[in-house]
């Protein structure tokens, strides 16, 4: 009898526990930075790029004219809501190349590592992709860039490789982007990360820039102050994405 109730006991709190770590699961995720006026005014299709919402959450920016054969795929940051990068997202679009914003599970690219296998699947006219992310979607990014030999570009924003990747055997190209004024990542990573990159790739300190200035969503909790705006630090990055895409064959 007295076996049968530390048994029942050990399930119960077995059961409390789990239900703990749920809700805390939830709450946590629960709370995320959401696209803000610049983002919203950049998910409006116009003359230049057709953008469609998909019923999955990826978010697609398709070029009216002048199309290219080479797509870009971005993961956001951890939570981060996707549209916050279509600023971002449109201005490469109106240059020619496909651009989808993958929309992660719970906003955490870590739930959805291989979102790219479904984006690179449904656009089959795309022959060549580079993939890039933000912070946590850099490093899942980066992770998924070694797995499909169709990726031929990665684009890292304030983020870097998981320890013990490396790329400098590989033919791809790469480039890294960070504010000087960004006080979330670590940057001693992110330049760090020139060590297990091929010698071409590109390693640029945004002056004045910070970790939020990626995207359109508000203050991020811990970030530094930026001294210049973010339409400035997103549309100098789009350039840069656009020369990578360019050299891509």
């Amino acid at each position: 009898m007295k076996k049968k109730s530390l048994k029942f006991k050990f399930i119960i709190g077995f059961i409390i526990f789990i239900s703990i770590l749920a809700l805390s699961f939830f709450i946590y995720v629960s709370s995320y930075y959401k696209s803000e006026s610049y983002a919203l005014e950049c998910l409006k299709s116009d003359s230049n790029v057709k953008i469609d919402v998909k019923d999955n959450g990826d978010i697609l920016f398709e070029p009216k004219s002048n199309k290219k054969q080479t797509g870009f795929i971005f993961y956001p940051g951890a939570k981060v809501e996707s549209s916050a990068y279509s600023p971002m997202a449109k201005e490469i679009a109106s240059n020619g190349y496909t651009v989808v914003i993958a929309k992660m599970n719970f906003n955490l690219a870590i739930l959805s590592p291989n979102k790219a296998d479904d984006i690179i699947n449904e656009y089959k006219e795309i022959s060549s992709w580079a993939i890039g992310g933000h912070s946590l979607g850099g490093v899942m990014a980066s992770d998924y860039a070694l797995k499909d030999n169709k990726i031929k570009g990665l684009v890292l924003l304030a983020s870097y490789p998981q320890d013990k990747k490396d790329f400098t055997n590989i033919d791809i190209k790469v480039l890294s982007l960070w504010g000087s004024n960004d006080k979330v990542a670590d940057l001693n990573k992110v330049r760090g990360a020139k060590n297990v990159m091929p010698t071409n790739s590109k390693f640029i300190e945004i002056k004045g820039g910070n970790h939020g200035g990626f995207g359109d969503y508000g203050n991020q909790k811990g970030d530094g102050e930026a001294s210049i705006d973010n339409k400035e630090q997103i549309n100098y990055t789009s350039n840069e994405v656009i020369k990578l895409l360019e050299s891509i064959k």
